[in-house]
């Protein structure tokens, strides 16, 4: 059975491109996994493979990367903002913005915390800062 169980995770390797050895260290690093059966980290890799693709495919179809003949990340983070079944993955893609303009948003959020939102002082606190 382990000669069977050998060459058979030899055929596994070659069926997923993801490392193995890498997923298992991801599974493990869960606390409530104790131990990894051989069939579900092949298993794992593979719907993580078909997911990964799935993700680009529809973000290649869907983005402008039809026109550039490329994926972009804009792409990926259009399709985490705008498709519901890859929504869950917006706070990993999050769009691109520029570094002004997201130190501008913390001021704004800094602001709005010290000052309650139905008060209207915060808009004449910002006036005198000008």
């Amino acid at each position: 059975a382990e000669m069977a169980a050998a060459r058979l995770s030899g055929t596994e390797n070659r069926l997923v491109s993801l490392p193995l050895s890498r997923i298992r260290v991801i599974m493990k690093s869960s606390p409530e996994v104790s131990s990894i059966n051989q069939d579900a980290l092949f298993l794992t890799a593979k719907a993580t493979e078909l997911f990964v693709q799935y993700l680009a495919t529809y973000s290649y179809k869907h983005g402008r990367g039809k026109e550039k003949n490329a994926l972009t990340y804009t792409d990926l983070s259009h399709t985490a903002e705008e498709c519901e079944t890859f929504q869950f993955l917006a706070d990993i893609l999050p769009k691109k913005i520029l570094a002004s303009k997201y130190l501008k948003m913390l001021e704004k959020e800094k602001r709005d915390g010290e000052v309650g939102e139905d008060n209207d002082e915060g808009e004449e606190e910002e006036d005198e800062d000008k």
